[in-house]
């Protein structure tokens, strides 16, 4: 009786894409997407392929198996990311935002008529 890798027919890791994160095979959709949507954003797996009709529920549970093989792994990356964003943010003020303040100053500083 032979084995038949089946996670590798789902997941895939190839350098210079998705940063060379594990993804869904043919997609740009990461194991760390399927665990934020699933685990974070409380998407079961039949809400997911809803979302992104492209992949597979067999793609889906690969993918969190994969993710429950390698947690450690998968929440350094998140939290890398997080760390990241926290860091831009903090780099580089949101020209929304700071519009919005702008515009409330002078809303605040014209006298009532």
């Amino acid at each position: 009786m032979s084995q038949i890798p089946v996670i590798s027919e789902h997941i895939e890791i190839t350098l210079g894409v998705c940063g060379g994160k594990p993804r869904i095979a043919g997609h740009r959709i990461t194991v760390q997407d399927i665990f934020i949507w699933h685990e974070r954003m409380g998407l079961s797996p039949d809400e997911i392929i809803y979302h992104y009709p492209s992949i597979t529920l067999a793609d889906v549970y690969a993918a969190l198996a994969y993710y429950h093989d390698h947690q450690d792994e998968i929440r350094q990356q998140i939290a890398e990311g997080e760390a990241f964003v926290r860091e831009v943010q903090a780099e580089t003020p949101s020209i929304l935002q700071e519009k919005l303040k702008n515009r409330n100053d002078t809303k605040n500083s014209i006298p009532p008529r």
